[in-house]
């Protein structure tokens, strides 16, 4: 092949990325902290828009914990098999434990890296992976990485298709693996489905993993601080605590730092400390943001005010919002789907809220089915009642002016 044909194959391949990000706008720059305001093009906006729910961005406490550890420890990080245990990162992983009710947690540098751990190490391509359909892109990643060849996929939070689909892999777990041994059977889900703020029906779904003899593994990145006693989450919240084999976490939602861990059994989790590539891989997390989750921790282990301010904002909107006629949603959580339909419409309504000083986003296909186009806004502790009814307010005048309410 002479090097001209070479390079037309370069050329061809960059004309395709540019057709593909032909239609791809920036997303808006802040300039800020995020508590109830954020600051775009030098204008402050009141934030619908970040899963800081308990307004822990700007708590002084959390501040000063990442001051002092930054002081005392520097920035240095490293593999956690190597260098990179801090005393601080064994803090922390016990805080979670005892925050979460598990015998133990291990953490990682990001939540998507927890899910592809938790999924990755544990699964092979022999074993079977039943996953709920509207699960985090992060879930559907790790099943993908896992390799494995028996994906059952039940409709969303749907008891009788998830049985369906049991039954359909208890039928193949007939077949022992090429080790001889039998097939895992792994049930899936996200806690707070991110989209809707609708909750898994978790009870259920751990009856059927007893019944049909399978682990369960729940992400609950949007549950912690918020659901559960004290924000312990949804598996506290179902009252399940011991009966969750995997739980995954986020901290950079309601704690407002960054990292993911999973938490369960001590010998599940010594098993991820020695097979987990995405730990033995990777750099341990940030010292600031390990101070920052345990200071937050400790604060929630100290008292549940923050989440029950949270949840009284959620209630207040959640009440106005339906007076005003706006569909909502099934909503369960302070995940609020303002539901436009329109894509369109809905990003003129982002758009004119955006003019009234509001941010709140407009979610669209692909995150969401074609014609089920909404605002999904986000409620937090930090919000006073008159930021709230400022939203609200606006939320009406672009309303009645796209016709979406009366």
């Amino acid at each position: 092949m002479s090097n001209a044909q070479n390079e037309d194959h370069i050329v061809s391949f960059y004309q395709k990325i540019d057709k593909a990000i032909s239609n791809f706008k920036a997303p808006r720059t802040v300039e800020s902290g995020q508590g109830a305001y954020l600051t775009i093009d030098g204008v402050n906006k009141l934030n619908l828009c970040s899963s800081h729910y308990l307004g822990f961005p700007e708590n002084i406490r959390i501040k000063a914990a990442i001051k002092t550890t930054v002081d005392k420890y520097g920035l240095a990080t490293g593999y956690r098999t190597l260098a990179g245990t801090q005393v601080l990162h064994l803090e922390l992983e016990e805080a979670i434990a005892q925050f979460k009710g598990t015998e133990g947690a291990l953490l990682f540098s990001s939540a998507y890296l927890a899910n592809a751990a938790a999924i990755q190490t544990i699964i092979g391509k022999e074993d079977i992976v039943v996953s709920d359909e509207l699960n985090h892109a992060s879930i559907i990643d790790a099943v993908r990485l896992s390799g494995v060849k028996n994906k059952l996929i039940y409709s969303h939070a749907d008891i009788k298709s998830l049985e369906e689909k049991l039954k359909e892999a208890v039928e193949l777990r007939e077949v022992p693996r090429s080790d001889g041994e039998n097939p895992i059977i792994l049930i899936v889900t996200d806690g707070v489905f991110s989209m809707d703020g609708d909750l898994a029906p978790l009870s259920d779904i751990v009856r059927l993993a007893k019944e049909y003899g399978a682990l369960t593994m729940v992400d609950d990145a949007h549950g912690e601080g918020v659901l559960g006693k004290g924000g312990r989450g949804i598996v506290d919240h179902f009252d399940l605590v011991g009966q969750v084999d995997i739980e995954v976490g986020s901290l950079s939602k309601a704690f407002s730092a960054s990292g993911g861990f999973i938490s369960g059994k001590n010998s599940l989790i010594t098993f991820y400390k020695m097979n987990a590539r995405q730990r033995l891989f990777s750099v341990s997390l940030s010292l600031a943001d390990t101070a920052a989750a345990l200071e937050a921790i400790k604060i929630l282990l100290e008292s549940d005010e923050p989440v029950k301010k949270l949840w009284e904002n959620v209630n207040y909107v959640k009440d106005q919002f339906a007076s005003l006629g706006f569909d909502t949603g099934n909503s369960q959580t302070p995940i609020i789907p303002v539901m436009i339909g329109d894509e369109d419409k809905a990003k003129e309504f982002s758009l004119k809220l955006f003019d009234e000083n509001v941010f709140a986003a407009p979610i669209v296909f692909p995150m969401v089915g074609k014609g089920k186009a909404r605002i999904r806004v986000i409620l937090s502790a930090g919000h006073s009642r008159e930021d709230l009814d400022l939203g609200i307010k606006a939320f009406e005048k672009v309303g009645k002016e796209l016709g979406v309410i009366n």
